[in-house]
């Protein structure tokens, strides 16, 4: 059981490395700050490509569950957090026209009550007042994504609901529950022009010459949590994924010290709350400190 006055966050992801990519220097800013964060990762990444080409070797193939999880583990330590596998089976990424069918049981094709039911468990257990998870297109057009939407949002109801899942423990109401907005277009455009302006070559410039502004999802922001001195901690753990991260690629091709100027923060929307928590604001706990009496 946790302490009933101490702050806790559950960030739900579908794959190892993501909780590096979406979100990881605000955990890294909340650890610091004495608050406990849990990431609930939903699939092993059994079925991910090897990204890396440093590390695209046989061997590597042969052993990429082996290896994920020990990505995961070292990134864990890295951004402080505690980490646990809800036990699925990754979906892959489906690729052709038509696109192939999802393999046999995949985390995207098990029933949705099913899925939800380790998360509503690990909710009741760890009684997070926040949680941020993606949006209802998954971030991107992933099944396991769009899948670790749907479970989120039905724990989020089923785990404070005493007649639903009453084996898996005592009802739990989560506070406050957080969309990831990390590539919105203003961010995306204000990067690429303080990277033109040094004279430097944008990695987004084919990227934003093909954005579809009705895509852009900006408008939807409530929340900015300041975060950059926690940017480095974030690359480590991103690099802590040698599989799926190549440290020479895209992620790390604009200087530090020109995002921690340009964009210092990581971007939220708040889609439920039982809290007074006015919008726009700089803080998930913003409502829940006050309510709790947590200073």
């Amino acid at each position: 059981m946790t302490e009933p006055d101490q702050l806790r966050l559950l960030a739900v992801h579908a794959h190892p490395d993501d909780e590096s990519s979406k979100g990881a220097a605000t955990m890294a800013k909340y650890v610091a700050e004495g608050v406990r964060v849990l990431v609930a990762t939903c699939t092993g990444g059994e079925r991910g490509s090897v990204l890396n080409p440093a590390m695209d070797r046989p061997e590597v193939w042969e052993r990429m569950t082996e290896i994920r999880a020990a990505e995961m583990d070292r990134a864990r330590e890295i951004l402080g957090v505690e980490q646990e596998f809800l036990g699925f089976v990754d979906s892959g990424l489906p690729e052709g026209d038509p696109l192939p069918p999802l393999p046999e049981g995949c985390f995207a094709l098990v029933p949705l009550e099913e899925a939800a039911a380790p998360l509503v468990e690990l909710i009741r257990r760890f009684r997070p007042q926040v949680m941020t998870t993606y949006d209802e297109r998954g971030g991107y057009p992933h099944p396991d994504h769009i899948k670790t939407h749907e479970i989120s949002m039905y724990a989020f109801e089923a785990a404070a609901d005493p007649d639903r899942y009453p084996e898996l423990g005592e009802p739990w109401q989560i506070s406050k529950v957080y969309y990831h907005m990390g590539f919105t277009l203003p961010r995306t455009k204000a990067l690429h022009e303080a990277v033109l302006a040094t004279g430097g070559e944008s990695p987004y410039t084919e990227w934003l010459a093909n954005w579809d502004p009705a895509n852009d999802i900006s408008h939807r922001v409530t929340t900015q949590v300041p975060c950059a001195e926690y940017f480095p901690v974030r690359d480590a753990a991103l690099i802590a994924h040698a599989t799926q991260i190549d440290p020479t690629g895209r992620w790390f091709s604009v200087p530090l010290d020109l995002q921690t100027q340009t964009w210092p923060t990581e971007d939220y929307e708040l889609v439920r709350s039982v809290v007074d928590a006015p919008t726009p604001e700089d803080d998930l706990f913003a409502g829940v400190r006050a309510s709790e009496r947590i200073a």
